[in-house]
Order: structure tokens, then C-alpha cells, then sequence
């Protein structure tokens, strides 16, 4: 059995223990532990000047937040989202009593390719749910016509894209929501949390009622609402986070340029065009194994396994393809060849600040000797 410390896709940032005392001691002094305490408030505040955005609301977790976005915009009937996702952009759809409609990606992006979403629509579809895969931006001024001709909403799930700008301003000011996942594994993380972005004072309001049980005042209720609030321990170490994200940003850069040389003459290793992109969030850092590469894909990943890597074959299966799903329509793989394949050849290499020269050099080195 390999002895050594397992090196996996991400782990957590986490600053010097020390510098979070100062929080825990204030939030013990006020005795406030949640329902929209002090940190709470800045950080809000500090997340709308950091991203770019006018209105945050935060909320105990990512899958939270996309369930109440759907809430908030009154979203029933079918909605066209995506098979290539982590499974919780699909089950936010279902805790709704929304029917997935699922379309094809872009081979490039990875993202809902615009060309397949007006085939997808009917006369019950009611929004559209991109996502942002990998932090990589959807194509949003064609996502945003065909739901424009089609009166539909848009609800992004950016869930990868923290901190990420497209056409000059922040990828979070597209569509009609947007919503984030502050998850342990994320870039930007507070423990457990997320958000949801607005662009009008009047839907932050709805936003935070739903995610506060309905409640307008003390005793108005005005709508059935859930418990999605951040605490104050989540927020005091999401301010704290947020100082080092300079840092964080800059190593993922430099871990993904060493990939990116390392890997970029190898015959069967794809290197997707975000991986190489300079506006780049690096949120992970995915490879294709096509066909050309000597080995299979699971046989790889196998491979740096049994080296104490563990690597993940993220997004696989489709969401398309689990059980609660496979039986809709859209669900066949005839209507998903592209999201299918890369699915079948995709693999994300660790990339996270704290990995090791030396342990990049080693999966370089796994991967090289295995196209050989």
C-alpha cells in the first residue's frame, strides 16, 4: 500500500488558524451566531465589491441557493439545462417539480452549445440553466437572444466561476440569477455555503425572505419559504478568505501554466481552451484521453490512482445517465454525443495552492511515460 499522503483533484485554502481567533473571539462577544449578523452583513458587502456585482444574498449552501433561485423567479414546468454538471444543478430542477430537458454542449467550452437549445424547446418550457463548466464562460449574448425570442428565463449556474469577467464585467451580471457554491472544494470557500446574485433591490428582498423561512417582519409570513441563511462562523471565515484570494488566484495560474507546458505535446492529451486561457479562473484543470492516447482513460486514472493520486473523471457519469434521470426523453446518448464522449475522456488533474512542485512534476512525469 502506497504510505505516502494522497494527493487529490482540490483541497481547501486555509489561512493560518491564528488569523481567524480574532473573528471567533467577536462572535462569542455578541453572542449573534446567525440570522443576518455583523459578518454576515460585511461580507455581503465585500463579495459586491470583489465581484463586481450590485446585490448578493448568502446563503447555507450552493444546492440551496439554486432551489430558492428557481423559487424566486416562480419557475414550474420544463426547464433546458445541462447533462454535464455535478448532479445537483439537475436535483435543484426536481426539488422544484421541474422536468429536466437535457441539451448537448460545445465541444470546446464544455458549456450548452446555443445551437441546441431552441431545438429543445417546447410549449411548457419556462427557463433555461447553463452552466458555467469549470468556470469557463456559457456563450451569454446567444444564450440570452434565444431566451429573449422565447421569453424565457435564465438562471447561471456559476458555481466554478468565482471572480471570472467576460466582455469586461463580471460573468455573474448575465441572465436573470446567478448562483454560487462556496463548497469546501471551491476556489473561494466557507466551509459550506453559496449565493445567489441579483440585479435589482426588489428580487435581493424576495431572495432573502425565501431563504428566511418567508418571513417579511417579526410576524409576517408572506410566502413558503426555506432555512438557507449562512451563519456567522461561515461569513467570518469567507472574510477571511476572501484576503488571501490574490494569493489562491496566482497559484492556481501557475500550477495550470506548468500543466499546460508539460502536457501540451503529448498525442492523445486535449488541452481545453480555458485551461490555456489567460482570464482563467482555474477552478480545475481538465485533460481529454482521446483515442490517440495509448491507454485508456480509466486505465490512467487507474494509474495515478495506484500512485496515490486521485484524479477525477468529473463530469462521469452524466446526470443524464442516473437513474432518477435516464428515463426522460433527452436522456439518450443519441441526443448528447458530444456531452457523451467528453464524459468518456475527460479527467481533472489536482490544482490547488499547496501542491507541490515535485508532485506536479510527478503526475506530469505518470502521464508522459504512459503516452510512451
Amino acid at each position: 500500500m502506497n504510505s505516502k499522503k494522497p494527493i487529490y483533484v482540490t483541497q481547501p485554502y486555509l489561512p493560518d488558524l491564528k488569523e481567524f481567533y480574532p473573528y471567533l473571539e467577536a462572535i462569542w462577544e455578541s453572542k449573534n451566531l446567525t440570522n443576518g449578523g455583523i459578518f454576515h452583513q460585511q461580507l455581503e458587502e465585500e463579495l459586491c465589491r470583489h465581484l463586481g456585482v450590485k446585490y448578493i444574498s448568502l446563503f447555507s449552501n450552493g444546492t440551496i441557493a439554486l432551489v430558492v433561485a428557481l423559487q424566486a423567479l416562480g419557475i414550474k414546468g420544463e426547464v433546458i439545462t445541462t447533462p454535464y454538471s455535478f448532479v445537483a444543478t439537475t436535483n435543484a430542477l426536481m426539488w422544484n417539480g421541474i422536468s429536466p430537458v437535457f441539451s448537448d454542449i460545445e465541444p470546446a467550452s464544455m458549456n450548452l452549445d446555443p445551437k441546441k437549445i431552441e431545438a429543445a424547446i417546447s410549449g411548457n418550457t419556462q427557463a433555461i440553466l447553463p452552466v458555467h463548466c469549470y468556470g469557463a464562460p456559457c456563450d451569454v449574448e446567444k444564450i440570452q437572444e434565444i431566451a429573449n425570442k422565447h421569453q424565457l428565463k435564465i438562471i447561471y449556474d456559476a458555481s466554478h466561476a468565482f471572480g471570472v469577467n467576460d466582455g469586461g464585467q463580471s460573468l455573474l451580471n448575465y441572465g436573470d440569477l446567478s448562483t454560487l457554491s462556496f463548497h469546501a472544494t471551491k476556489i473561494f470557500n466557507t466551509f459550506e455555503g453559496g449565493a445567489i446574485i441579483s440585479h435589482t433591490a426588489e428580487m435581493k428582498r424576495r431572495v432573502d425572505q425565501l431563504k428566511n423561512f418567508g418571513f417579511v417582519d417579526e410576524v409576517t409570513v408572506v410566502e413558503s419559504g426555506i432555512n438557507g441563511k449562512m451563519s456567522e462562523i461561515n461569513a467570518a471565515f469567507g472574510l477571511l478568505q476572501l484576503k488571501h484570494m490574490p494569493e489562491v488566484h496566482s497559484a492556481r495560474k501557475n500550477i495550470a501554466k506548468t500543466y499546460n507546458i508539460g502536457l501540451e505535446n503529448i498525442k492523445g492529451i486535449v488541452i481545453p481552451e480555458d485551461n490555456l486561457s489567460q482570464t482563467s479562473n482555474h477552478s480545475y484543470y481538465p485533460i481529454l484521453v482521446d483515442q490517440n492516447f495509448p491507454i485508456s482513460r480509466d486505465q490512467l486514472y487507474e494509474k495515478l490512482k495506484s500512485e496515490g493520486i486521485f484524479s477525477r473523471r468529473y463530469f462521469y457519469p452524466l446526470i443524464s445517465e442516473f437513474p432518477m434521470y435516464k428515463n426522460f426523453p433527452s436522456s439518450s446518448a443519441s441526443n448528447l454525443p458530444v456531452a457523451t464522449k467528453i464524459a468518456n475522456e475527460v479527467l481533472c488533474l489536482p490544482i490547488y495552492p499547496g501542491l507541490s512542485e515535485d508532485s506536479i512534476s510527478k503526475i506530469i512525469q505518470i502521464i508522459t511515460t504512459s503516452a510512451e
